[in-house]
C-alpha cells in the first residue's frame, strides 16, 4: 500500500504497512475518567478516528484499542470530594464521554479497556521488571522502576539522560534511588478509600499511571503491535516510560510506529482552567452543532496545533454549509464502493495517504462540490458523500442542516440581502452577484419580484 505515517520516534514520514498482512492493531491512550471530556480530549479522539476511518477505507482490518483510567490520584480526590465511591464517579464519566464524543461522530473503539480489570496483568508485568533488574522497591513501599539500568531512555523524547538530569527538580525523592525513576506501584495510604488498594507481592497498593498502559496494550494487541498513539502532551515521559516498561519486560520493540496530535489553543494561547479559557465538549455543543465542531476539527491536520475560537466554528459553518448546499441540490446517487482511480477520489487517496492530510482531502470535496453545483450530477454527488463518509461528515439530511442554519443566521442575511440591493442601487452589479454567490454558498436561494427580495433555504 501506498500509505505513508510520521513516526515521532524516527522524526520522519516513513512507508506504512502492517505487521500481520491486512490486519492493523493500534493502542491509543484514552481519558483520565475524572470528569467531563474538554476540546483537547475531543482533538485527540477525534484524530485517531480520522486514522481508523481510513484504514478501514482502505481495505485494511483495524482492531482499534483506547483505554480507560478509571483508577488515579484525581479520580480518588474527586469521588472523595462528591461522597461517592470511585466506580460511581467513573460509570458516570464513562457515560458522559461516550454520549458526548457519540454526538461527534467518533466511533467506539474496538475494545475500550479499563485500568482496573488488568490490575493482575500490570503485576505481572512489575513482577518481571523486577526479576531483570529493572524495578526496585523503595524505603517507602513503592515499587519503581530504575531508568538508567534501561538502555536507549529518551529515545521517543529525544531527551538524553543528562538533559533530564539537568532539568530536574531535586526535591522530595520519595523513595526514589533516581530523581529519574518513576513509580511502578504505588503503597496504600491511610487515608485512600478500600476500592482504592489491591493487595500484591508488593504490598497493598495500586498501579502507577504508566504500567497500566504497558500491561494493556499487551494483553489487547500483542508485545509488538503496529500503531501507538496519543496526545503530544503523552510524548514524555508517558510514552517514554511505556517503551522502557514494556521492551525491559519483552526485550521487543512496543510499537512501530508512534503517533501524536497536536495541542489545542484557545485564541492563540494554551487551554487552561486557570486562564478562563478551558471549554468542554458539552460547552461547545450549546452554541455549534456537533458536526460544525467535527469538521472544525477534521479540516486542520491532525499534527498542527488547532486553534480555537468562535470565529474559526463560525468559518467552519459557512464551509459546510457550501458542502451541504451541493448535496441539496440533487439526490445523491448511492455509490456501492468508491473507484479510487477517478480524478477526484484518487486526489483524495493521495492527501489521506500522505500522513492523513485531511486539510488536503477537504479541498478535493469542495473541488468537487463546485462541479456538483456546475453539473448538477447525481453521481458526482454520491462521491461527495461517499469520500466525506471517510472523514465523518456530509452523512446527515442536507435540508434539515441548511435550514438550522438559515434559522440562526436571520438577522445576517437581511443584512446581506440590504446590501447587495444598495450595490445594485450604485450599479455596483459585480458586488451584487458576489453577494448572491455567497448567501448560496451558505444553502440561503434568493428570489427578486416587483416587491421586492425574499429568501429560502436551499431545497
Amino acid at each position: 500500500m501506498s500509505l505513508r505515517i510520521y513516526n515521532t520516534l524516527s522524526r520522519a514520514l516513513e512507508d506504512f504497512s502492517p505487521l500481520e498482512p491486512g490486519h492493523v492493531r493500534m493502542y491509543v491512550c484514552g481519558m483520565t475518567i475524572y470528569d467531563l471530556c474538554h476540546i483537547g480530549h475531543a482533538r485527540m479522539m477525534m484524530a485517531f478516528d480520522v486514522v481508523q476511518r481510513w484504514l478501514k477505507a482502505s481495505g485494511l482490518k483495524v482492531t482499534y484499542v483506547r483505554n480507560i483510567t478509571d483508577i488515579d490520584d484525581k479520580i480518588i480526590k474527586r469521588a472523595l470530594e462528591r461522597g461517592i465511591t470511585i466506580r460511581q464517579l467513573t460509570d458516570e464519566m464513562i457515560a458522559a464521554m461516550h454520549q458526548d464524543i457519540g454526538l461527534l461522530g467518533i466511533e467506539p473503539p474496538s475494545v475500550e479497556p479499563r485500568a482496573t480489570e488488568y490490575v493482575p496483568q500490570m503485576l505481572s508485568l512489575i513482577t518481571q521488571l523486577e526479576g531483570k533488574g529493572l524495578a526496585y522497591r523503595a524505603s517507602n513501599g513503592d515499587v519503581n522502576y530504575s531508568v538508567r539500568k534501561f538502555d536507549g531512555y529518551g529515545k521517543l523524547s529525544g531527551k538524553s539522560l543528562d538533559e533530564l538530569r539537568a532539568g530536574e527538580r531535586v526535591a522530595v525523592l520519595d523513595g526514589k534511588e533516581d530523581p529519574l525513576d518513576f513509580v511502578l506501584w504505588k503503597s496504600a495510604k491511610a487515608e485512600e478509600p478500600p476500592e482504592a488498594k489491591w493487595d500484591s507481592a508488593f504490598g497493598a497498593g495500586r498501579p502507577g499511571w504508566h504500567i497500566e498502559c504497558s500491561a494493556m496494550s499487551c494483553a489487547t494487541l500483542g508485545e509488538t503491535f503496529d500503531i501507538h498513539g496519543g496526545g503530544a502532551d503523552l510524548q514524555f515521559p508517558h510514552h517514554e516510560n511505556e517503551i522502557a516498561q514494556s521492551e525491559g519486560a519483552t526485550g521487543k520493540p512496543l510499537a512501530r510506529f508512534w503517533v501524536h496530535n497536536g495541542f489545542v489553543r484557545v485564541d492563540n494561547e494554551k487551554m487552561s482552567k486557570s486562564l478562563g479559557n478551558f471549554f468542554t465538549i458539552r460547552d461547545v455543543l450549546k452554541s455549534y452543532d456537533a458536526e460544525t465542531l467535527r469538521f472544525f476539527m477534521v479540516r486542520a491536520h491532525y499534527r498542527s496545533a488547532l486553534n480555537y475560537s468562535d470565529a474559526h466554528l463560525d468559518d467552519a459553518r459557512q464551509a459546510l454549509k457550501r458542502l451541504y448546499t451541493a448535496l441539496s441540490l440533487v439526490a445523491p446517487a448511492q455509490v456501492p464502493s468508491i473507484d479510487w482511480t477517478g480524478p477526484y477520489a484518487a486526489r483524495f487517496k493521495a492527501a489521506m495517504d500522505e500522513d492523513f492530510g485531511t486539510p488536503e482531502a477537504v479541498a478535493v470535496l469542495f473541488d468537487l462540490a463546485g462541479e456538483v453545483n456546475k453539473t448538477r450530477s447525481a453521481e458526482l454527488a454520491g462521491l461527495l458523500k461517499a469520500l466525506g463518509s471517510c472523514l465523518g461528515v456530509l452523512q446527515g439530511d442536507p435540508r434539515a442542516f441548511l435550514q438550522a442554519g438559515a434559522a440562526l443566521d436571520e438577522s445576517a442575511i437581511q443584512a446581506q440581502i440590504a446590501a447587495r440591493a444598495a450595490a445594485k442601487a450604485a450599479k455596483d452589479f459585480a458586488e451584487a452577484d458576489r453577494i448572491r454567490q455567497e448567501l448560496l454558498a451558505q444553502g440561503i436561494v434568493l428570489k427578486d419580484s416587483a416587491t421586492g427580495t425574499t429568501w429560502e433555504a436551499a431545497q
